[in-house]
C-alpha cells in the first residue's frame, strides 16, 4: 500500500512564501506524474501544478511565475515552492501522484490527506 504525506502548510502573510512537501511511502517501483491540487472553501478542487517523470512542468495561470513544482525521484518526494502568496491562494493543498508498485503493472493515482495554507495578514 502506498501513501502520500504532505507537510509544510501553515499561516503566512500576503507576499510571503511557503514550501509544501509530499513524501511517498510504501511499496514503490516508480512514480509517473506528480501533481498539486488545491481546494478553497466552497470551491471545486483545481489543479495548480504538475510535473512529468521527465521533469516537464505546467501551472495553472494564477500560479505561473509564483509557484515552482519539483521532484526528487531518489527520495520519492515532491515539492511545491510558493512565492508572492495572495489571500486567494488560501486553500487545502493536495499532492497527487501516479505510483507504480511493480514493473509493468501500470500506475495507481494516490492522493495525500491535504495540508492547509492560509494567506492572511
Amino acid at each position: 500500500q502506498v501513501q502520500l504525506v504532505e507537510s509544510g502548510g501553515g499561516l503566512v502573510q500576503p507576499g510571503g512564501s511557503l514550501t509544501l512537501s509530499c513524501a511517498a511511502a510504501g511499496l514503490i517501483y516508480n512514480i509517473n506524474s506528480m501533481r498539486w491540487y488545491r481546494q478553497a472553501p466552497g470551491k471545486q478542487r483545481e489543479l495548480v501544478a504538475a510535473i512529468s517523470k521527465g521533469g516537464s512542468s505546467s501551472y495553472e495561470p494564477s500560479a505561473e511565475g509564483r509557484f515552482t513544482i519539483s521532484r526528487d525521484d531518489a527520495k520519492n518526494t515532491g515539492c511545491l515552492q510558493m512565492n508572492s502568496l495572495k489571500p486567494e491562494d488560501t486553500a487545502v493543498y493536495y499532492c497527487n501522484a501516479d505510483v507504480g508498485s511493480r514493473p509493468n503493472r501500470g500506475y495507481l493515482a494516490i492522493w495525500g490527506q491535504g495540508t492547509l495554507v492560509t494567506v492572511s495578514s
